[in-house]
């Protein structure tokens, strides 16, 4: 869908396109309410900002969507198909660190260890894997946040730059 398209679109059509970045009903709301978009720059911005903070059950539901960092995911779904993109390379002494943190970071919060992957290394994946282990469950909660958004964000540009693309 062409950003323009995105724009003018009706709201279930508006809803359907934004819903794989990032489905937790409140953000989506708030990006199709805040039609027209200027730009996908204006788009991302948005992204970045709207429903903010988000709930913690709401980041708790999105995370149930997301594969651990560093694990191989296959599958067809939308969420594998972005994690296979999304994650870089990892060889086999990574992974099984990566692993590792992410049993600790689940026992200390509860939770999937969630970082933007795109353009970071596995090795610096995992230098901010340990970093946030020291995080409080207040400090954690604020940046898992961040990096939903920084993540949906990127989803919801490249969509409409990739559909815009090929047209």
């Amino acid at each position: 869908m062409l950003l323009e398209e995105f724009n003018s679109a009706g709201r279930d059509d508006a809803t359907a396109a934004v819903k794989p970045a990032l489905d937790i009903a409140r953000w989506i709301g708030a990006i199709v309410d805040g039609r027209p978009y200027a730009s996908v720059d204006a788009l991302s911005a948005a992204a970045l900002e709207v429903a903010a903070p988000l709930a913690e059950d709401e980041l708790d539901g999105a995370l149930a969507h997301h594969p651990r960092i560093g694990a191989k995911v296959d599958g067809t779904s939308a969420e594998a198909a972005h994690s296979r993109r999304e994650q870089p390379s990892v060889d086999d002494a990574t992974a099984a660190a990566l692993a590792e943190g992410n049993r600790a970071y689940e026992e200390r919060f509860d939770r999937v260890f969630l970082v933007r992957a795109a353009g970071r290394s596995a090795e610096d994946i995992l230098a901010l894997l340990h970093e946030r282990l020291g995080n409080t469950d207040e400090q954690e909660l604020a940046v898992v946040d961040q990096q939903l958004r920084e993540i949906a964000a990127l989803r919801l540009a490249a969509a409409i730059e990739t559909e815009g693309a090929s047209a």
